[in-house]
C-alpha cells in the first residue's frame, strides 16, 4: 500500500522558515511528477509547486522566489523549503505523487500538514 507521509508543519512567526518533508513509501517502482498544494480555511486547494522526475520545477506566483521545492529520487521524498513566511501563507499543505506501482500510473495525496503563520 502507498502512502504519502508528511512531515515538518508547525508554528512560525511572519518572516520565519519552514521545510515540509515527504516521503512516498510502499510497493512502487518509480515516483513520477510531485508536488504540494495547500488550502486555507474556506479557500480551495490550490497548487504551490510541483516538481517532475526529470526536473525543472513550477510555482504558484505568490510563492515565487520565497519558497523552493526539490526532490531526493532514491529517498522517493519530496521537500519544500518555506522562507519569508507570510500569515496569508497558512493552510494545511498536502503533498500530491503520481506514482508507478504494479501495472500502472496511480495519483496519491498525503493527509496534510498544517502551517500557521503569525503576524
Amino acid at each position: 500500500q502507498v502512502q504519502l507521509v508528511e512531515s515538518g508543519g508547525g508554528l512560525v512567526q511572519a518572516g520565519g522558515s519552514l521545510r515540509l518533508s515527504c516521503a512516498v513509501t510502499g510497493s512502487i517502482f518509480r515516483v513520477n511528477d510531485m508536488g504540494w498544494y495547500r488550502q486555507a480555511p474556506g479557500k480551495q486547494r490550490e497548487l504551490v509547486a510541483t516538481i517532475p522526475s526529470g526536473g525543472g520545477t513550477n510555482y504558484a506566483d505568490s510563492v515565487k522566489g520565497r519558497f523552493t521545492i526539490s526532490r531526493d529520487n532514491e529517498k522517493n521524498t519530496v521537500y519544500l523549503q518555506m522562507n519569508s513566511l507570510k500569515p496569508e501563507d497558512t493552510a494545511v499543505y498536502y503533498c500530491n505523487a503520481n506514482v508507478w506501482v504494479p501495472g500502472q500510473v496511480k495519483n496519491y495525496w498525503g493527509k496534510g500538514t498544517l502551517v500557521t503563520v503569525s503576524s
